[in-house]
């Protein structure tokens, strides 16, 4: 399974919108994230959510970028920010049929979730920008025995997104 952990773009502070919509920032880092990940041809069979605005709004730009139906997006409460990586790992497990998925989440699970992925300790977090990019390719999720392929902060897709294609 090829997993693309997504940190959600930068949001609005919760004094400013208690709910944490994307600022026009964050909404610019997302449709950057979704522009690199086409140039990539990163090839998508799930995109999966967090039910939180932000993550959610993040998912669906970099949904339109990359040609994914918005509509098929799914959500879970697995990717919670505090949500156990057990539970998240067992969510993956029960996608069988999926080779290449896309998690659009927030910290501290996402630096969790992709140690567990890895190494089977939450001990190493990785920590994740807002719109930062890991790549991790497993055959199982609940192996723990996951290859780390890349890691792409905002700057670096940034540059993907707006390069040339000659």
């Amino acid at each position: 399974m090829e997993i693309y952990l997504v940190r959600h773009g930068a949001a609005y502070e919760k004094e400013e919108d208690p709910e944490r919509h994307l600022n026009s920032g964050g909404v610019n880092q997302c449709h950057l994230t979704g522009k690199a990940l086409k140039r990539l041809d990163i090839q998508l069979d799930l995109i999966v959510s967090s039910p939180k605005a932000r993550a959610r709004q993040t998912a669906e730009i970099i949904a339109e970028e990359v040609g994914y139906l918005r509509g098929d997006i799914k959500v879970t409460e697995t990717l919670e920010p505090t949500a156990l990586t057990k539970d998240t790992i067992t969510y993956l497990n029960d996608l069988a049929d999926v080779e290449r998925i896309m998690l659009a989440g927030h910290l501290p699970l996402l630096g969790h979730l992709a140690s567990e992925l890895l190494v089977n300790t939450p001990q190493i977090s990785f920590y994740f920008e807002p719109s930062a990019v890991c790549y991790i390719n497993t055959e199982q999720p609940h192996t723990f025995s996951g290859d780390f392929r890349w890691f792409l902060t905002p700057e670096h897709l940034g540059i993907i997104a707006q390069g040339s294609d000659t």
